[in-house]
């Protein structure tokens, strides 16, 4: 991908940057060594290689699912201003 320096003065103006002429040249400079090297990174071929979630070898340890609390609805419950249907009751705000 090529741009040229009206490019990046347009992209600056459309993000609200102020950019003198030096400052163009500099940043497309910038952008076309990204380009390049996106460029060199998509030339690879990487048909062989299989997907990583992690770039090391790394496992995430995960606790087994199970119950480690009492249920204590009965309680919440029994311990609210107003219950209906094991639902809490609250006063209308919006009308």
């Amino acid at each position: 991908m090529t741009l040229s320096v009206n490019d990046v003065k347009r992209i600056a103006d459309l993000a609200y940057i102020e950019i003198n002429d030096s400052e163009a040249t500099e940043t497309l400079d910038q952008l076309s060594g990204i380009f390049n090297l996106i460029e060199s990174m998509q030339a690879v071929d990487t048909t062989e290689v299989e997907p990583m979630s992690h770039a090391q070898n790394v496992f995430q340890r995960l606790r087994e699912d199970e119950i480690t609390e009492t249920d204590q609805h009965a309680l919440y419950q029994s311990i609210a201003p107003q219950v209906e249907a094991d639902l809490y009751l609250v006063p209308q705000v919006i009308e």
